[in-house]
């Protein structure tokens, strides 16, 4: 069914209430707007091959754009520890149009483990779950992702809130199996159930998390619009899955941290909050939930605002945020107000000031750097039409003055201008030898390069690394064979850089030389940046050099250590080689796009003048004939001209209007 706003447990008459809320309506603005954006550049792609104006290097820019918007994701995580009413914070900020609770909420745990609720229209609305057993092999969830037969898939009846809520329960499943097994899992065990872990009771076993992780396709129009919804189930989770305190949630566009007013901020909550989650206070807002808790009916207003303001400042004090990052909320309230339609109890619960607030945070600058993601793409784009028009417009220009020329002159003048013309096709035909060459050096250049960010040589090293910290038995080992590790993935993106500028300097000859001899474009081929990627693997390196300060390497938890390196250092820095070797592809494809394009497009031009005097030489067509047929030609080429600059104008005031 097509989701609407609100649709069920709201208005009267069985009429729909379409009031939004602010993240609402942004994201319905954000959404409308990448869906106009994609028209248009669908739009120009079909003009500029039905203009024969497309080029493999233009297209492939048009493709990576739509795909950009297509695929463009915005990622909301909300941390907490169990019991602080997390998932019913989800139901009320996201759900409560389906009139009644979605996610999982009562007392205790229960989301159990990480949560992933995103919409893809091409696929059924289900629920798919990631065994906890997965997590013996070592293999990361992103791994997982690529192996749909590794996940149970449980479809969800979208039409039947009763029956998705059921489906869904599935996430707060647990079992009961041997400590051993559970260390083996890679989860953390104690047999004081007063600290962070799972507690072994009187036969041995302990309770875990029956999923490693659960995947929600779900028909939601801000899921639909590119939401992405994280749910972490507190510390055990963070510390059993790396991936999302190293790789997930440093990413994220936003994150909610959610504390209880009951319980107010624990030690544990605090270490989360600046180990995971603080860094940048940018896109990260702490609630404090479960503030109907302190409603007491004896009391005055004031009183109760006094109160609930002392709750915010100590939080703000604990967590060293300012006290307006702090939003007080009643998450219980605000679902039920919500599918009630009860408007006086929805403002009380607070949850109007913070969807605002999540709505300013979340969105803005996410489209400006969407638009220059896509601008970027659309400036090569917009740079190889100018270049195909240009060089068409001065060689019919050209011609046409060498055909005026020729009005009323005898045959000798047509033979020398044959002749004239020959020998440029010959000087241009000893230039291609001479570019062949060149690119047989750009080939071997590239080679090089490729040589450089290796994802063979890369999983060699891997394989050696994980040998070494397996059997190492100091923590000093570990540490060094970790630097190790970083110190080969920097140095080798370093030298990638060499490399590449040595390609650049190449290509920037060969265009030179091309442009003083035959008049071609002249580009200045842009250069290949490995500044990102050493930069983030330089923080992760950071990340786990804190990690491992102070840790003492007891031998019980050296296969823990060794999973959590592997599972997100490694994984991470292999996917940001996957990433340059992509990077790299595109690069090198548009630096030699340009000049084979130009080259077709010149040897085209000389085989049409000299066909055109070679007829007119043989009489077999009029000088007046094909000076009307390449006016003709001229005006359908300025008309395209025009069109085209029409067309880009459109797509630039698209990017400037970006939400």
């Amino acid at each position: 069914m097509a989701y609407t706003w609100r649709e069920q447990g709201s208005g009267v008459g069985g009429q729909k209430d379409m009031t939004q809320t602010a993240i609402e309506q942004r994201f319905e603005a954000y959404g409308l707007w990448r869906r106009d954006l994609a028209q248009t550049l669908s739009d120009l792609r079909t003009w500029l091959t039905e203009n024969s104006l497309s080029q493999p290097q233009s297209d492939a820019h048009l493709e990576r754009m739509q795909t950009a918007l297509r695929d463009d994701r915005l990622y909301l995580a909300f941390v907490a520890e169990f019991s602080r009413g997390k998932s019913e914070l989800i139901n009320a900020i996201f759900f409560a149009g389906q009139g009644r609770r979605i996610l999982p909420s009562s007392a205790g745990r229960t989301t159990m483990c990480p949560t992933e609720l995103f919409y893809e229209a091409d696929k059924p609305a289900c629920i798919k779950l990631l065994p906890i057993e997965t997590r013996r092999n070592g293999a990361t969830v992103a791994e997982f992702k690529g192996f749909g037969d590794e996940w149970q898939t449980i479809a969800l009846d979208v039409d039947d809130p009763e029956a998705m809520a059921a489906a869904l329960a599935h996430i707060a499943e647990v079992k009961q199996v041997p400590a051993e097994e559970a260390r083996a899992l890679g989860l953390t065990v104690t047999d004081d159930i007063a600290k962070t872990g799972a507690a072994v009771d009187a036969d041995g076993e302990v309770e875990i998390p029956r999923w490693r992780y659960a995947l929600i396709n779900f028909p939601h129009p801000l899921l639909a619009d590119g939401l992405v919804i994280l749910d972490t189930p507190g510390l055990n989770a963070l510390g059993a899955e790396p991936e999302l305190t190293l790789n997930t949630l440093p990413n994220a566009h936003a994150i909610l941290f959610v504390l209880a007013a009951d319980t107010g901020v624990t030690q544990s909550e605090i270490s989360v909050w600046r180990d995971h989650v603080a860094g940048s206070h940018k896109g990260r807002l702490v609630v404090l939930n479960k503030v109907d808790g302190l409603w007491d009916d004896l009391k005055k207003t004031g009183e109760l605002e006094r109160e609930i303001a002392r709750q915010v400042n100590e939080t703000a004090r604990y967590l060293d945020v300012a006290t307006e990052r702090v939003y007080p909320v009643s998450a219980q309230k605000a679902l039920a107000a919500k599918v009630r339609g009860d408007r006086d109890l929805e403002e009380r619960s607070g949850i109007g000031a913070l969807e605002r607030a999540l709505a300013e945070e979340l969105l803005p600058g996410k489209g400006g750097l969407v638009a220059q993601t896509v601008g970027r793409d659309f400036d090569e784009v917009e740079a190889s039409v100018e270049r195909v028009i240009g060089q068409r417009l001065q060689g019919l220009r050209e011609h046409w003055g060498e055909l005026s020329g020729l009005n009323g002159k005898n045959m000798d003048v047509i033979e020398h201008m044959m002749t004239k013309v020959r020998a440029d096709k010959t000087d241009f035909d000893r230039s291609m030898q001479r570019f062949h060459a060149t690119r047989t050096i750009f080939a071997q250049q590239s080679a090089a390069l490729y040589a450089k960010i290796s994802l063979r040589q890369l999983d060699t090293l891997i394989a050696e690394t994980k040998k070494n910290m397996q059997t190492c038995l100091t923590t000093a080992g570990l540490k060094t064979a970790m630097q190790t590790f970083f110190g080969y993935a920097r140095s080798r993106m370093d030298e990638a850089a060499a490399d590449s500028q040595q390609i650049k300097t190449l290509m920037d000859g060969v265009y030179r030389k091309f442009q003083e001899e035959h008049g071609l474009a002249n580009i200045k081929p842009a250069a290949f940046s490995v500044m990102r990627y050493t930069r983030e693997i330089k923080r992760l390196q950071e990340k786990h050099e804190q990690f491992m300060r102070g840790l003492s390497l007891i031998m019980t938890e050296q296969k823990a250590v060794v999973r959590g390196f592997f599972e997100s250092a490694v994984s991470k820095v292999r996917a940001i080689y996957v990433s340059a070797n992509r990077d790299a592809d595109d690069w090198l494809r548009d630096m030699m796009a340009p000049m084979e394009s130009q080259v077709r497009e010149h040897q085209a031009q000389l085989r049409r003048r000299l066909e055109s005097i070679k007829r007119i030489h043989q009489a077999s067509d009029t000088l007046e004939a094909r000076m009307a047929e390449l006016k003709q030609v001229l005006e359908e080429i300025s008309d395209q001209h025009r069109a085209a600059h029409a067309a880009f104008r459109q797509i630039r005031a698209q990017l400037s209007a970006a939400p």
